[in-house]
């Protein structure tokens, strides 16, 4: 019964150091877990601070730059403050010159004032002379200026009775070339070769030249006669102060002369001419015609047809003035 008792006893204190052990260990595992947590918790702190201290190792870099450069600055800005106060002397030197130089120049002012004075007054009276003379120039100008108003009045009435009295000579010898043209029409009417183009009396070259030629045909003659006679009963009513002129204008076609000695400028020169000689010699006054010679560079007609070159062959009579 002791023995069983002992056993027992033996065996009921077991379980007891088994729990113990398993408080034991519990307690052992959570302070390794606290351990390690706070392990874990401390590193991040670490690291946290490093980075904190690395970032305030990159400003204090920073920092010293910047106190590198506030330096650097600060020593320019001596230089140039010393700079400024060497050019503030300079400048106070030049000031005191100048100051001295002015004076000067002011008791040299005053002593040239005081010897100009006597001048001055002689200027004022030779410019108070000078004045008076102006004022009596402006005077003599002002009435020039009248007097040249009224010749340009007096020239523009005598220019307006010049326009009007060469008005009235031109109507008066477009008055005589109506009478001479109108006479040759009434006596040359339904001639064939014969007509008036504006101002001019036309005669085609046919009907006074043969072909090629400047010696007048017995009819183109005959024709010039006519013509002739009419021109002296005009010109006789034509007053000596009128300046007319009768022309005779030569003209050729744009046909080339078959010679080595005779062109269109001297073959319509030269009917011009001898028409001029035939009038002159038949009573026309020399001093009142004139020969002109155009070639063929003012044609009537433009066209190439044997009409058109016909027409542009002729002789011209034009009543102008000179």
């Amino acid at each position: 019964m002791a023995r069983r008792r002992r056993h027992l006893g033996a065996i009921n204190a077991w379980p007891g150091y088994v729990d113990a052990l398993s408080s034991l260990l519990m307690v052992v595992t959570f302070v390794l877990l606290v351990f390690i947590l706070g392990q874990e918790f401390l590193s991040a702190t670490i690291a946290q601070k490093e980075r904190s201290l690395d970032s305030l190792r990159q400003d204090l870099t920073k920092l010293s730059e910047m106190l590198s450069l506030s330096e650097g600055k600060v020593q320019t800005l001596n230089k140039a403050n010393q700079e400024q106060k060497q050019l503030i002397a300079t400048l106070n030197t030049t000031l005191d010159e100048k100051q001295h130089a002015m004076a000067a120049m002011e008791a040299q002012s005053r002593a040239v004032e005081g010897a100009q004075l006597g001048s001055i007054a002689t200027l004022s009276s030779q410019v108070t002379e000078l004045t008076h003379q102006l004022q009596a120039i402006a005077a003599a100008l002002e009435v020039e200026k009248k007097n040249e108003a009224d010749k340009d009045a007096q020239l523009a009435a005598l220019g307006q009775k010049l326009n009007i009295a060469l008005a009235n000579k031109v109507n008066q010898l477009q008055r005589y070339r109506s009478v001479f043209f109108g006479r040759l029409r009434d006596l040359l009417k339904d001639q064939p070769g014969i007509e008036i183009v504006g101002d001019r009396f036309v005669f085609r070259s046919e009907v006074l030249f043969p072909s090629g030629s400047a010696e007048l045909t017995p009819a183109g003659r005959r024709e010039i006669l006519t013509l002739a006679h009419t021109f002296r009963e005009v010109a006789a009513t034509i007053p000596a102060d009128i300046p007319w002129i009768l022309r005779v204008d030569g003209h050729a076609d744009r046909q080339p002369i078959h010679s080595t000695s005779t062109s269109n400028w001297e073959l319509s020169a030269a009917r011009a001419i001898t028409v001029v000689k035939t009038l002159i010699l038949n009573g026309i006054d020399p001093h009142h015609i004139a020969a002109t010679a155009f070639s063929n560079y003012q044609p009537l007609d433009h066209g190439r047809s044997a009409e058109a070159l016909a027409r542009n062959r002729r002789i011209e009579f034009r009543l102008t003035d000179r």
